[in-house]
């Protein structure tokens, strides 16, 4: 990603599709995080990071 973080959050299209990509190298090291993040999105809990820098509305 051009600033260097993980697009994470649900899509401009709508809240039933959710981005979880952009990790670059370090993906196998955040994939647990980004997994309990997008867990608690389906399941309807605010996520214990908090999702600002990473949304898809960013760009």
């Amino acid at each position: 990603m051009p600033d260097s973080l993980p697009v994470i959050g649900p899509s401009k299209a709508g809240p039933e599709i959710l981005h979880a990509y952009g990790h670059g190298h370090i993906g196998l090291t955040l994939a647990p995080v980004t997994a309990r993040i997008i867990a608690d999105l389906i399941d309807g809990k605010a996520p214990e990071l908090a999702l600002g820098p990473y949304l898809p509305t960013r760009f």
